[in-house]
């Protein structure tokens, strides 16, 4: 069978691209840091212009790379610092009142499914043991212990605080050559294809500002309406909960339930267990339905044109596909496939194909 100068060269192109999807599949691991840096880069290039811009251009680009890189590490740091009053006040608390907790549930609960024939019976003594053997240590046990689990599952841990110096490293220096990256990539694109990748590239480059700016504004006032929702029922850790279940929705899934489980846990050792019930039901809950049909299909969904069920499906599929890092990437990726959607689309209906 033979083929067409432009058939093979189509043929080229796609082996190319299937043999670079099974490298970036097959490295995986080793690309995620380069990955989440370059985000980050791409995310905080426009700060370092307008730093740039602010100054009048007097400024360094290495002193502006370096003051950008300083401030998101220190308000990653401060963001991570939000647990801290939270885990400092619980974990006390929760080996002292959990058991009774359990108590109290277990007498609330068993004679409540006992009218619907289910026999349910909670073990505040099993309960005890375990908190007794988890949380009755000093920080030093503790420490013990965390450097056991780190000798185990070594590698792990090397991989994980590796990526954590790694990242920030990337990030440097990726965004001090930022410019020059764009460059020397474009100057790899043949030259008759070098308008249409400009104009393909620079519409994605607006759908994704588009959606970092829906995702910011979604986190913020969700990190707003979670503090004063929390505050309303009298929880005493509002605040920090609050704002870190607000800014960790920018993980899907994770970020919300993580901020279910402490709001819960603050919740059992302050008030009673009806109250806290209700507290999550009409917080979290609420909380689920404005940010799921309301805020990020309008603000981040809307705006880069996607369909609320496309939102959880590209979610899902790569979650599935790139794990944690896919959930990250997954929204982002997917505007750039939609405006490459868009195109393809557009070629078709002006196609012979199509017009016959």
């Amino acid at each position: 069978m033979q083929f067409t100068p432009t058939q093979q060269r189509w043929l080229t192109w796609i082996a190319l691209t299937g043999v670079a999807a099974w490298i970036v599949w097959w490295l995986g691991p080793v690309l995620m840091p380069f990955m989440v840096a370059a985000l980050l880069a791409y995310a905080l290039s426009p700060v370092v212009r307008g730093l740039d811009r602010l100054t009048g251009g007097r400024l360094p680009r290495l002193l502006m790379v370096t003051l950008v890189v300083a401030l998101f590490l220190l308000v990653m740091t401060a963001l991570g610092l939000l647990l801290v009053p939270v885990l400092a006040k619980e974990l006390p608390q929760l080996r002292e009142h959990l058991p009774t907790a359990v108590q109290r549930l277990d007498a609330a609960l068993s004679p409540w499914l006992l009218n619907y024939g289910i026999e349910l019976r909670l073990d505040p003594a099993s309960v005890k043991a375990f908190v007794l053997k988890h949380f009755s240590g000093s920080w030093e046990d503790w420490l013990d212990s965390l450097l056991s689990s780190l000798r185990i599952g070594g590698s792990v841990a090397l991989a994980l605080i590796g990526n954590i110096i790694l990242i920030p490293v990337v990030l440097f220096y990726l965004l001090l050559d930022w410019d020059v990256v764009v460059t020397r990539v474009r100057a790899l694109v043949p030259p008759r294809w070098r308008a249409g990748v400009d104009d393909f590239l620079l519409e994605c480059d607006g759908v994704l500002g588009q959606y970092l700016r829906g995702q910011l504004s979604v986190m913020v006032v969700l990190a707003v309406y979670y503090t004063l929702a929390l505050r309303f029922f009298g929880l005493e850790l509002a605040l920090p909960i609050g704002v870190f279940t607000g800014l960790a929705i920018c993980v899907p899934y994770l970020g919300y339930g993580l901020g279910l489980v402490l709001a819960a846990l603050a919740g059992v050792l302050q008030m009673a267990l009806p109250q806290v019930g209700l507290m999550l039901a009409v917080v979290y809950g609420l909380g689920q339905l404005i940010e799921s049909f309301f805020l990020t299909p309008r603000l981040v969904g809307e705006r880069i044109g996607l369909h609320p069920l496309a939102v959880i499906f590209a979610l899902l599929a790569f979650g599935q596909t790139l794990g944690f890092v896919g959930v990250l990437l997954a929204l982002p990726a997917s505007a750039v496939l939609l405006v490459g959607w868009r195109r393809l689309c557009a070629f078709y209906l002006n196609s012979r194909l199509y017009l016959g």
